[in-house]
């Protein structure tokens, strides 16, 4: 059989498109890729999440849920909500741990009786300090979903486990996927014992955690419970030996956002109203479910993952997790590169300070921008 050729005529034409293919390829890199471990209870752990989704640049490979500021199941619930209403049912949810690996309500107490209150227990909290104006403040059991002010998600999350889709996923893609790790650590830990290559074959760790010297000057009622406890931080502190295994497993590259650097940042009602006063999904979706009068803990940390350059302030440091169960549990332990104990504290890149007035602007830019397509 003879074949087919181009017509002359019609030659430089098809080549012309063929470079054309080929500029647009070059012009388009791929997409960063990133999974987002979350304890997505709403607020700022939901709008940290939404930031990412927002990023065209970006591919959410999954998000990642366990129990801290909330119980795992209800923070499940949470995160599907809110993908249905931004229109990004694509991206998975898996459902992880319930529990810490060792610590527990009732540890908790049980230390509190012994060392003083801790002002902030995420699920756990039953009574608010009296300072404290902004809370939330509904406890129940783990097992209990209360109604959603949202909404119940008529998606489900994946039958797989958070520690195997986290495993599995690098495993498949080694050196291209980022782990933005915004709540405590178990599903992470988690995986790092289920796939011992798991911290190895991803790109890079970018964690919300530990808390070094932030400034508590500013005397903000949340600010308040670092002027004794400087170095007590939830994420570490709800699972400090989750928090170890994580810190000591062999990443390429480890990026603290401590307490520190959020210091000072804050979702004021001009900026809620300047994310929320857009016709786009993710802008009514945080018009009318937003959390103003918080910190942009989780915030900070998505923008330093999506742009290290508002990274005003850095260090490098040895870091650790206090793991005896006595006044300093889950406090954060921290040297000068050399100075450690040389038994797996990873050196790591602690982020100081960042440029708030970016922030605010990457938030309520990605608010207000069209949801990316899948």
């Amino acid at each position: 059989m003879q074949s087919k050729s181009i017509p002359l005529a019609t030659r430089p034409a098809a080549a012309f498109a063929a470079l054309l293919l080929s500029c647009s390829a070059l012009a388009s890199p791929p997409r960063r890729r990133v999974i987002i471990d979350q304890d997505a209870f709403g607020g700022t752990n939901l709008q940290s999440i939404l930031m990412v989704v927002q990023a065209a640049d970006v591919e959410v490979v999954g998000v990642t849920i366990e129990s801290g500021d909330g119980w795992q199941k209800e923070n499940a619930a949470h995160a599907l909500r809110m993908l249905e209403l931004v229109g990004r049912t694509d991206i998975p949810v898996a459902p992880g741990a319930t529990y810490p690996l060792l610590n527990s309500e009732e540890e908790t107490r049980r230390w509190e009786g012994l060392h003083g209150r801790l002002p902030y227990k995420g699920a756990w909290m039953e009574n608010w300090p009296d300072y404290n104006t902004a809370n939330r403040a509904h406890y129940h059991a783990a097992d209990v979903v209360p109604p959603l002010d949202e909404g119940s998600p008529t998606t489900r999350p994946l039958a797989e486990p958070a520690a195997a889709f986290l495993a599995r996923k690098v495993r498949e893609a080694p050196g291209e996927i980022s782990i933005l790790a915004l709540g405590p650590f178990t599903n992470i830990a988690l995986a790092a014992r289920l796939d011992e290559g798991f911290a190895a074959n991803a790109k890079e760790l970018v964690l919300m955690a530990c808390s070094f010297d932030p400034d508590a000057s500013a005397r903000d009622e949340f600010s308040l419970q670092f002027v004794n406890s400087p170095r007590v931080e939830f994420n570490c502190r709800w699972d400090p030996e989750a928090a170890r295994i994580t810190l000591h497993s062999r990443w390429r590259k480890i990026t603290v956002v401590p307490t520190d650097a959020t210091v000072g940042t804050m979702m004021t009602a001009a900026l809620a109203r300047e994310a929320g006063g857009a016709d786009t999904p993710a802008s009514r979706y945080f018009a009318r479910y937003g959390a103003p009068g918080f910190p942009l803990w989780d915030e900070t940390a998505a923008a330093v993952w999506l742009d290290p350059s508002i990274i005003r302030r850095s260090d490098r440091l040895a870091v650790d997790v206090d793991i005896d169960h006595g006044a300093g549990y889950g406090a954060t332990l921290s040297w000068l590169p050399g100075f450690g104990p040389g038994l797996g504290e990873p050196v790591v890149t602690v982020v100081r300070a960042i440029d708030i007035p970016r922030l605010e602007r990457m938030f309520a830019d990605a608010m207000r921008r069209p949801t990316p397509a899948p």
